[in-house]
């Protein structure tokens, strides 16, 4: 009798070994896009009740940032305006190697954005893009004004960053054409989010491609710089636009940079 008890104990601690993994953290696989935007929800809210948990900023987790790939974390990428005033990890309640953050001034869709956000999503491998807008932009301000005819003088560098914005603002003006000067720059800082995604789309087959498969969502917000609060857009409008882009004949086609294969550089660097 105590042998069968001393065999069983045995055979259950062996069964148990495989999970316990010893030493090493058994990693987990990255949320769901449907999941992933809950959880990027739920900090909001938590930030915006002053009850945030901080995770993710131990120094156990910097240390892991040393030794592991951001693409067994990241499940998010953001494309947020550079404003001081939408600390993007804070208003999301997250941490080391949880946001793969791409940031622009107009939070604009040009090719380095568009680039950043290739590699978050095909890279990195994040399960969704936030499109983020904030309350009080800057950058759609200007361009509204400028419209109006009440612009300034910009550097030299500055019109071809926000030229992408004028057709938000535009397209905001003739859907609200009762609205008069200043009243228009909220409609025209969500105009400017769909605007951001339409550019992402026409020009990067990849990204349309990785939503097409369900490997990724993109979804649209925009932040009170108030409040605190994120206001999520919605999701049938980035349907719509996607649908519209891919019947559109101008749209981008190859998704890959041919010049940029690791073997045509190789090639390259052995007739050097």
């Amino acid at each position: 009798m105590k042998r069968w008890l001393l065999v069983s104990f045995l055979v259950c601690l062996m069964a148990m070994l495989p999970a316990c993994g010893g030493n090493q953290e058994k990693k987990s696989g990255k949320p769901s896009p449907d999941k992933a935007v809950e959880i990027l929800k739920e900090g909001n809210r938590r930030f915006v009740r002053g009850q945030p948990q901080r995770p993710n900023l131990s120094p156990e987790r910097i240390i892991k940032a040393g030794r592991e790939s951001q693409n067994d974390h990241a499940y998010a990428t953001v494309l947020s305006c550079s404003d001081s005033r939408v600390p993007v990890e804070h208003i999301f309640d997250a941490g080391i190697m949880d946001l793969f953050i791409v940031r622009v001034a107009g939070n604009v869709c040009d090719t380095d954005e568009i680039g950043s956000i290739e590699y978050g999503l095909a890279h990195v491998k994040t399960p969704v893009l936030v499109v983020l807008g904030h309350s009080q932009c800057g950058a759609v301000t200007a361009v509204t004004e400028a419209i109006h005819g009440h612009g300034h003088p910009l550097e030299r560098n500055i019109p071809p960053l926000v030229d992408n914005i004028e057709p938000a603002v535009k397209r905001a003006m003739e859907k609200y054409p009762h609205l008069k000067g200043k009243e228009v720059i909220p409609y025209a800082i969500e105009e400017n989010v769909w605007v951001a995604m339409e550019d992402l789309f026409m020009s990067s087959p990849a990204v349309r491609d990785l939503v097409k498969q369900g490997k990724t969502k993109v979804v649209g917000a925009i932040y009170d710089v108030g409040t605190g609060e994120i206001a999520w857009l919605p999701e049938a409008r980035v349907t719509n636009i996607l649908n519209a882009v891919e019947a559109n004949p101008q749209r981008a086609m190859e998704a890959m940079a041919a010049s940029h294969t690791p073997e045509k550089e190789a090639g390259a660097a052995e007739h050097k």
